[in-house]
């Protein structure tokens, strides 16, 4: 046996190349042209992501240092696994309010827990990515995102008035606690108040100028500044809530013990970061100009995520914000992201005894800002003007996003969403009679007859999806047989019909029945294979007779005619029969 032959080895000019798979792989980091913007966009988005993934940590209710971690590591093995170029991927408002309701993550075995979480959501996104499930978000209804997201932007206002006011609000959800807030208003402390405004005013200001994005970190590091300058205890810091010493990602390992309680939390997580993704896939093209592949972004966001927890960050997703951030700031290629990441380290380990000085209304500040322009009106109205099904909805979901724990909202948004689209459908189907007047043969649509007559012939059309839930509104439409109608027929087009449910088919059954013990026929044309197959292997086509049932022909119209040629073919043969 010869041995096998090495794999042919590309060359140029003498140099063995590096495999085709693996210099498109590097493509994407760009190249000596490329690199002057990349990396201005880096050191822009990575200082920037300082403040942020600890606000993202304060949004949690958790360690700060979890946040940044979670900036961190996501942007780093997003940029590294994700097929999109641009994608940044970090911890976004909605993950944050929704992570701030999974009480394993709170208190003792904070860390552990948190590793768990952003494991199975990455194992999630992993899985989802892996079997090429890139369309699964277009399940979700966009009335349930609308709901959701607004209902987040809502959340991120109410879950920082404690932090903005100083004021420790007390209520079993966040509106019991909004008033709670508003008659604990002579407890508020001032000082705090005084911060926060301080800084959401800077923020509004400095966004004018040419600090673009760093005007986030310019506005925060000025309001803390002058926060340490007022009476000693005034003002809340990070150092008040948590050790924020140790400011960069340790190998933490996950708490196997929470797992069963963390299940539908990841899931919610895995949910919510790719809704978030894919509108990045779906919008931002690659440097190519092609679109990015959904399935790979699935991907790479689970190897994110599981990078995330092994070193002790908050879950991530696809972050619109940061993406648009790095792209207005000059990003080429992925090298953006890694730059971004090494930044972040960079300045958690040179800052870290900063870090604890940030003010508390500071980030509350920035964080209030955030909710107010994430929340979007037009959804709203567009969504209301829709119809009363979208509108209920959009309400539902979005009620039951500030009432109760959001991973139960998200579940609860979508369910609703099925069960009320399988109730209108199943109202939708419309039957229509097909009378022939014109020579052309184009049939003109009347109301089906409410009693089928002797010797009369209905053509049925039927408008709308023929499933389970529709089948007693189909039944109700059709011709009644009465106690005699002999010599009628009803002709049922099935045309462009991809299968029939049990439900459907018993109906057809009893209905063929009905007509034949009033003398009438029942007739299927333009059955596909799939439908005529189904009629076999149930025994229903007995039941309608396998010589009423005309399969689907290449040209419109063909099986109805062979239909009604048939009838008058047995109505002329029963006539002579009768002389």
């Amino acid at each position: 046996m010869k041995p096998c032959a090495p794999p042919p080895r590309v060359k140029w000019n003498g140099v063995v190349e590096m495999p085709s798979g693996v210099r498109a792989y590097l493509r994407r980091f760009g190249s000596k042209k490329t690199f002057g913007g990349d990396l201005r966009a880096g050191l822009t988005l990575g200082i920037e992501s300082v403040p942020d993934g600890l606000a993202a940590g304060v949004l949690a209710g958790v360690n700060p240092v979890m946040g940044l971690n979670g900036y961190l590591m996501g942007t780093l093995a997003g940029s590294l696994a994700t097929g999109s170029v641009f994608m940044m991927v970090q911890s976004t408002g909605a993950m944050g309010v929704l992570v701030a309701d999974v009480p394993e993550v709170h208190g003792d075995g904070a860390a552990g827990a948190m590793a768990m979480l952003a494991v199975l959501a990455g194992v999630v996104m992993l899985g989802l990515g892996l079997a090429r499930m890139g369309r699964l978000v277009r399940f979700i209804p966009t009335a349930v995102l609308y709901g959701f997201v607004n209902a987040v932007a809502v959340n991120i206002v109410l879950g920082q008035l404690d932090n903005f006011t100083g004021y420790d609000s007390q209520g079993a959800n966040r509106i019991t606690r909004l008033i709670d807030t508003l008659f604990g208003l002579p407890h508020f402390l001032w000082w705090s108040v005084l911060v926060g405004l301080v800084t959401l005013g800077l923020i509004l200001v400095l966004e004018r100028t040419r600090l673009g994005a760093l005007a986030l970190v310019v506005a925060v590091a000025a309001g803390s500044a002058f926060a340490a300058l007022l009476p000693h205890g005034g003002v809340a810091t990070l150092a008040d809530i948590a050790d924020v010493s140790g400011a960069h990602p340790t190998l933490t390992m996950p708490d196997v013990g929470t797992v069963g309680a963390l299940v539908l939390p990841a899931v919610s997580l895995a949910l919510v970061g790719l809704v978030q993704g894919a509108a990045i896939s779906g919008s931002i093209p690659n440097p190519d100009g092609r679109y990015p592949d959904a399935s790979a972004d699935f991907t790479g966001q689970g190897v994110a995520n599981v990078a995330v927890g092994l070193f002790g960050g908050m879950p991530a997703g696809g972050s619109m914000s940061a993406t648009a951030i790095a792209r207005t700031a000059g990003a080429r290629t992925a090298l953006t992201g890694v730059i971004a990441a090494a930044v972040m380290l960079v300045t958690a380990l040179l800052l870290g005894r900063l870090i604890e000085f940030v003010a508390m209304p500071a980030l509350a500040a920035l964080l209030i800002l955030v909710g107010v322009r994430t929340f979007d009106y037009h959804q709203a109205v567009l969504v209301w003007r829709t119809g009363p099904t979208q509108a209920a909805v959009f309400c539902v979901t979005f009620v039951l996003s500030i009432l109760i724990p959001l991973q139960y909202a998200v579940l609860a948004g979508v369910g609703l969403a099925i069960v009320l689209q399988i109730a209108q459908q199943s109202n939708r189907v419309r039957l229509v009679r097909w009378t022939f007047d014109d020579p052309h043969g184009r049939p003109v649509e009347s109301e089906p007859p409410e009693v089928l007559v002797a010797g009369d012939t209905v053509v049925i059309a039927p408008y709308g999806s023929l499933f389970f839930a529709s089948t007693e509104s189909f039944r109700a439409q059709l011709p009644s047989p009465g106690a005699s109608a002999p010599g009628g027929a009803v002709v049922i087009r099935l045309r462009g019909t991809e299968e029939l449910g049990v439900t459907f088919l018993t109906m057809l059954r009893r209905y063929a029945g009905e007509l034949r013990g009033a003398g009438a026929t029942l007739m299927l044309t333009g059955v596909n294979e799939r439908v005529s197959g189904q009629l076999r292997a149930t025994g229903i086509i007995d039941a309608i007779g396998s010589d009423n049932v005309f399969a689907m022909r290449p040209r419109l119209g063909d099986a109805l005619e062979s239909a009604l040629a048939e009838l008058a073919r047995r109505r002329d043969a029963s006539g002579r029969t009768d002389r």
